[in-house]
């Protein structure tokens, strides 16, 4: 593996480096450093995504035939980086990064016209509707039936965890059409309007403070046969090919970050004793394993970059272990950018954190985003399938002789 940048990489590192010099304004940056979970505020996330597509990079991973960059893998590497370095917020995934490709798969041309734009200039602004209560990790036991009727489907039952869900205005699910002896056939993938009759949302308080997960409940919820993507039970396949998104991702350079804060304020000398934590060995040697994890996590993504940009496919199992690797990491520099703040660790910020407060921040700089950061991201190692269900995908691949 090469993983040095090429002169053409330098000079798009640059570019995008510009960019964000240019277009990140106040507003926006100020909103990105109250994040504390997955995504920002779409009052910023979706400000964001119009800059983005406005100037043609809506969509870093889509080909250029549905409106997307056609970038390579490094591209959106460095992309990735250069946004997390300059502090932009996060775009919520469901739509551009989950369903986008799913469409442009296995959804009919019409589906693709209508649905793919949309996406793009968030118009539409989508949940994924796949956990239930029971069927999380072991997602194949889902049992919310959707029944044929007409042209019509009724779907009733609930969905749990549902990400940003009070904000969608369309949700993509997994529904159980036929009940089957092996469980992951009879499933099916369809679409539908949060807005439809029938569909109550009801939300779930994080302990870091946030709103970001719901339960949505459907009652007798008619969902058109022409918003079902792909064929009837040919639903796992599609969730297999759309998680194959969800656990692949840039973990690295926003582990970085938050380890950077962690020694910058490390290095603050106490105001009274003027003593150092960076000077304490214990913690020293937490930051050097959680180092230790984010470089790994690093090189591991540079190898996936390279792999993709020789037209190689990352496949299955390099995902689930981006997805192991990766969380493991970032919750380990979250929990040392906690530690580095000593008592300003403690501090309630919740109020602060909300878009639009003018309640200052508590402690030196940086202090805002960690612990709540650290609380939402205990979460990482369990939605997308827990990192428990990785290893026993892992394990099957070494069973198999699939991973020497």
């Amino acid at each position: 593996m090469d993983a040095r940048l090429g002169d053409t990489h330098v000079r798009f590192r640059q570019e995008v480096r510009a960019f964000l010099d240019r277009e990140l304004t106040g507003d926006i940056r100020e909103g990105a450093r109250r994040q504390a979970g997955i995504a920002a505020d779409p009052s910023v996330g979706v400000a964001w995504q119009k800059k983005l597509n406005a100037h043609g990079w809506g969509a870093p991973a889509w080909p250029k035939e549905y409106g997307g960059t056609g970038w390579d893998a490094a591209q959106r590497q460095i992309f990735d980086e250069e946004c997390i370095r300059a502090g932009a917020p996060s775009v919520w995934v469901s739509g551009l990064q989950l369903l986008g490709p799913v469409v442009m798969r296995f959804g009919t041309s019409e589906q693709k016209a209508f649905f793919l734009p949309r996406i793009l200039d968030s118009e539409h602004y989508w949940a994924q509707g796949f956990s239930e209560p029971g069927s999380g990790s072991d997602l194949a036991s889902l049992q919310m039936p959707a029944v044929r009727d007409g042209d019509d489907y009724v779907v009733s039952g609930t969905k749990i965890w549902t990400s940003h869900a009070h904000w969608a205005n369309w949700i993509f699910l997994l529904v159980r059409t036929e009940k089957t002896a092996n469980k992951r056939d009879g499933i099916t993938f369809m679409v539908t309007p949060a807005d439809a009759p029938g569909i109550t949302v009801q939300p779930i308080i994080s302990m870091s403070g946030e709103h970001e997960t719901n339960q949505v409940f459907f009652d007798n919820v008619r969902i058109p046969v022409r918003y079902r993507i792909g064929a009837e039970g040919q639903g796992w396949d599609i969730a297999k090919y759309l998680l194959e998104f969800e656990r692949s991702g840039a973990y690295a350079a926003l582990s970085q970050s938050y380890l950077d804060i962690a020694r910058r304020n490390a290095r603050i000398p106490d105001p009274v004793t003027g003593e150092r934590l960076w000077d304490d060995p214990c913690f020293r040697r937490d930051y050097a394993d959680a180092q230790l994890r984010v470089t790994a996590q690093s090189w591991t993504e540079k190898r996936v970059i390279s792999a993709l940009s020789s037209g190689k496919n990352a496949g299955d199992a390099l995902a689930s272990i981006l997805k192991v690797r990766g969380t493991e990491a970032q919750q380990a520099s979250f929990e040392v950018s906690v530690t580095s703040l000593g008592a300003f660790g403690m501090a309630d910020q919740r109020e602060a954190l909300r878009p639009g407060s003018n309640t200052p921040p508590i402690g030196p700089e940086g202090a805002l985003q960690p612990t709540a950061r650290h609380l939402n991201g205990r979460a990482a190692s369990i939605y997308g399938g827990s990192n428990e269900i990785q290893r026993n995908i892992l394990f099957r691949f070494i069973a198999d002789g699939r991973i020497p």
